[in-house]
């Protein structure tokens, strides 16, 4: 009931849209483990032999079941893949192909095949209603655990929600998802009920059926409540390998083979980053690998920021064949030759490339001014700022003319923040390029002519 009510939180909080922050090559990894999870995990009762609970287990069982299966189990299974698999898409509408295949299988396996492995016994009727029990002295456990349970939940839940708009082309609500969610595990409590999710499994296979909107959430619910108290005896008579031959259809269906056909044409980067957590899914949980698929497309996301903000970095000491210089700066600028180095800036700075923006730079120490050209930069991030700040301090050192060009407002408030305000002030500061580059023609102007007086001097 904590982990509903922090999944509450969570929706009105608007947290739920951070879920559409995942790129695609994640959500496409994350769908293909997902199906291959639950193909791994349905080859034991497919075969008709004990499940296993992890994918891996499966995998390395896979001659076990080569050697051990029962015909009658696996005769079920692969007639029920091939029935539903060959039914025709407009059919499916009108009679749904498992709901077939598992009533006449069960039928079948029931008359003619007895000793074939079914389901068992599976417990009828409803829970008791019963109130929470609060323990103070356990209090910090309980809520760091319903936070855990209210994190994973979530992005479970969410995640098959991606799931079912990338296979219906819908658009669904994040934070009403997570309230949903967390009204049902509030209520499942006072049933005794442990907290769950959306799972992609069951989304899926609603999505197989047809289901488009809410309302087949709440027939299907009707439909279990219905099977639970009036079937539940007849459940134990289905076989594990139908149900295992469905599954197995539903895990194709969430394979992404819209992506894997792309594989040879897309971007080498994105279908190793796809095939990374598709093999974290299958190895460790789907939970684990979104959150390893994330940080990796976020980390190649600023890499590519990064190149691109440095290919806006231009660093100029020769006019000849620079664009974006007018013909009056140009001239200042072959006037100033050899001794003047104007880097311009263009677009936004971030942390990304910081680091290697100084390092390119650090050539500018051959010349006796450098003017730093921000007026196309509406932007700046406090990790890029402090480079600037590291060029601007290296500069002064070796005693050399700093000048900055076009400084803007919001980049100027990221100095105060960083209390390098004063640095600032300290430089030589000009509204346009082109006034910083006057000033340079006129500072070395005035140092020739001082150098030239003192050499007319007698000795």
């Amino acid at each position: 009931m904590l982990a509903g009510g922090f999944q509450i939180l969570f929706g009105l909080l608007r947290m739920g849209r951070f879920i559409m922050l995942l790129p695609y090559p994640v959500m496409s990894g994350w769908a293909s483990g997902i199906g291959c999870t639950i193909i791994l995990l349905q080859l034991a009762p497919l075969a008709g032999l004990p499940t296993v609970t992890h994918p891996m287990t499966a995998l390395g069982e896979l001659p076990v079941y080569a050697e051990s299966f029962r015909g009658d189990a696996l005769m079920l299974g692969l007639a029920t893949v091939a029935v539903i698999a060959a039914t025709p898409r407009s059919w499916s509408r009108r009679f749904p192909p498992a709901l077939i295949v598992l009533l006449a299988g069960s039928l079948l396996a029931a008359v003619a095949l007895p000793g074939v492995p079914t389901l068992g016994a599976i417990a009828d009727g409803l829970p008791d209603w019963q109130l929470p029990r609060w323990d103070a002295a356990d209090a910090n456990n309980m809520l760091f655990s319903a936070l855990s349970i209210a994190l994973l939940g979530s992005i479970d839940s969410l995640l098959a929600s991606l799931a079912a708009d990338n296979a219906i082309h819908t658009l669904h609500d994040s934070d009403r998802e997570l309230i949903g969610q967390g009204l049902g595990n509030v209520l499942a409590g006072f049933a005794g009920g442990i907290a769950g999710s959306g799972a992609t499994v069951r989304t899926m296979a609603n999505v197989d059926a047809g289901g488009r909107t809410w309302r087949s959430a709440v027939i299907c619910a009707l439909a279990m409540l219905a099977v639970v108290l009036l079937l539940g005896p007849l459940l134990a008579y289905i076989p594990g390998a139908i149900l295992a031959g469905i599954l197995i259809v539903i895990a194709l269906d969430i394979i992404d083979w819209r992506y894997l056909r792309r594989i040879r044409t897309a971007p080498r980067p994105e279908v190793i980053l796809m095939f990374t957590v598709m093999a974290l899914t299958i190895v460790l949980n789907l939970i684990f690998a979104a959150a390893i698929g994330f940080v990796l497309a976020s980390l190649m996301f600023v890499h590519r920021m990064a190149n691109l903000e440095l290919a806006g970095i231009h660093t100029v000491d020769n006019p000849a064949g620079e664009p974006g210089l007018a013909p009056g700066e140009a001239a200042l600028l072959a006037e100033l030759a050899g001794r003047t180095m104007l880097i311009r800036f263009a677009g936004p700075l971030s942390f990304g490339a910081a680091n290697r923006m100084h390092r390119r730079m650090s050539g500018y120490q051959d010349y006796d001014c450098v003017i730093l050209d921000l007026s196309d930069v509406p932007e700046i991030d406090s990790s890029a700022a402090l480079a600037l700040e590291n060029i601007i301090l290296n500069a002064r050192r070796k005693d050399h003319a700093v000048v900055l060009a076009g400084l803007t407002t919001p980049v100027a408030r990221t100095f105060a923040r960083l209390g390098t305000l004063d640095l600032i002030r300290e430089v030589i500061r000009c509204r346009t390029r082109r006034e910083a580059l006057e000033y340079a023609v006129s500072l070395f102007g005035a140092r020739d002519h001082e150098t030239g007086s003192s050499d007319q001097q007698p000795g």
